[in-house]
């Protein structure tokens, strides 16, 4: 199993506010003009999934499988080549803004491990970057 990590993200909000926001995957409806269009597209989403065509592997949902309020949402990738289970880490930084972190982990085959490193690297970094930039 490998693990990736994003940068921490300042973020200019409550935890609270935050948690709130992004434990309801309806609220994605602010990223769709912050994802790049030819990477990603398709984007659908309900309260506990959200599915998007990411060409060359096609349709991938993503499910959360729990959530610790106000501090982490825990998600599946379903449909997916590799399983991967990602976690959204919310922690307070002071009263009125909080620090997030994107963490996956998956399961890489040492072979594949070469080849998708790196991507599997920059996708949770802009993931991240992505859900830093909402307005909470």
């Amino acid at each position: 199993m490998s693990q990736y990590e994003s940068s921490v993200k300042n973020i200019p909000f409550p935890q609270a506010k935050v948690y709130a926001k992004l434990e309801d995957l309806n609220n994605l409806e602010g990223l769709k003009d912050k994802l790049p269009e030819d990477k990603v597209k398709d984007l659908t989403y309900s309260r506990d999934e959200a599915t998007v065509n990411v060409p060359p592997m096609g349709n991938v949902t993503i499910r959360v499988v729990e959530r610790e309020e106000p501090k982490c949402i825990k998600l599946e990738a379903v449909g997916s080549p590799i399983p991967v289970n990602m976690w959204i880490q919310i922690i307070p930084d002071g009263e009125e803004a909080s620090k997030m972190r994107v963490v996956a982990k998956a399961e890489v085959n040492f072979m594949l491990r070469a080849m998708i490193d790196k991507p599997l690297k920059n996708g949770i970094e802009k993931i991240a970057e992505a859900l830093s930039l909402i307005s909470y």
